[in-house]
């Protein structure tokens, strides 16, 4: 059952940390989760201390920090402290992180507090920074795309190419022009029937957006070994040589499944990296062999769901996921 009072909040927000505190390989997202449902709570002041426990941490230590400074500013603004969310933000927007998360939230931030000119900045500055020319759009990247697409239409700007790549990129049955219309608030007090049952339509539209993207809130992720791993681990569990057969075969293999998974429209795609210590006491808690590899694909999700996936496919000149060192481009992805 999912929280619903602040009270609830509270006590899943506890239940978190004290997970965090039992499995410190993965404190930072479920302190990240904890912070927001105090958030929800209404104990922001905690959830702030949250998340300048995390970035006290050591650089080398944090995974996402300027998400973590992101989801921050837009806690403080909500609690009145303003002018350090805003310099917090123009930090991020200054750091240019290469990934779309924290972009998202600053710019989500700016928008809720009709900042449109700035957020709308925000997310053209993300997107020239994050998308390469002629190479399709990552899945954590379209968010970008679409949220800039409603922010232009508060505005009343006219489309340009990023508004029709992301009405080509939205599946939903309704629309984006439609959906992110400024006049659908009138709708909603209007007594015309067919206006309310096409506002009624749209509703219905976005919250099968929203389904969809809670339903996937990680990656679909495959499993990657690397070198001196996939040795250890089929040295100690021959039994999974024919899972893997040898180094290149699993490169092949992986590389194979996500693009017969992309084919299919499996969006948010990527891979983790499994240790052979770490797969042995996920084994251990699921009482399970580490020699079956029916478990293989379980430990691949569980690693996903404690953030641990790289998103795929990367960008043609950014390092290949194998570790060879080469250009994705010049190596699996050519």
């Amino acid at each position: 059952m999912r929280p619903d009072t602040p009270a609830d909040h509270t006590t899943e927000a506890e239940r978190l940390l004290r997970t965090a505190a039992q499995y410190p390989e993965d404190h930072e997202p479920l302190i990240l989760q904890a912070a927001a449902h105090l958030e929800l709570a209404g104990d922001r002041a905690r959830a702030s201390t949250l998340y300048d426990g995390l970035l006290a941490a050591p650089e080398a230590t944090v995974d996402n920090p300027h998400l973590i400074k992101a989801l921050k500013a837009a806690n403080l603004w909500e609690y009145g402290h303003e002018a350090e969310a805003r310099a917090i933000i123009d930090g991020i927007r200054a750091a240019g992180p290469l990934n779309a998360a924290p972009w998202q939230v600053a710019a989500e931030t700016l928008e809720a507090h009709d900042e449109l000119e700035k957020a709308h900045d925000f997310l053209s500055t993300a997107l020239t920074l994050l998308l390469a020319p002629g190479e399709e759009v990552p899945y954590a990247t379209q968010s970008l795309l679409t949220g800039r697409h409603r922010v232009r239409r508060l505005m009343g700007l006219e489309h340009d190419a990023w508004d029709e790549l992301a009405g080509e990129l939205h599946t939903a049955p309704v629309p984006l022009d439609e959906l992110h219309d400024p006049k659908r608030l009138w709708s909603l007090g209007s007594s015309d029937p067919v206006e309310l049952k096409a506002e009624i339509a749209r509703l219905r539209a976005e919250l099968g957006t929203y389904r969809t993207a809670l339903s996937r809130p990680f990656p679909v992720a495959v499993l990657h070994w690397p070198e001196q791993e996939l040795r250890e681990l089929l040295t100690s569990y021959p039994e999974l040589t024919e899972e893997y057969v040898d180094r290149p075969t699993h490169l092949a293999r992986l590389e194979a499944s996500l693009r017969d998974l992309h084919a299919t429209g499996t969006p948010n795609l990527g891979i983790v990296t499994g240790t052979v210590p770490s797969y042995e006491a996920f084994a251990a808690s699921e009482a399970a062999s580490p020699s079956d590899p029916g478990l293989l694909p379980q430990y691949a999700t569980t690693l996903a769901a404690r953030g641990r996936a790289l998103p795929w496919p990367p960008a043609r000149t950014a390092a290949c996921w194998c570790g060879s060192g080469e250009a994705y481009g010049g190596c699996h992805g050519g």
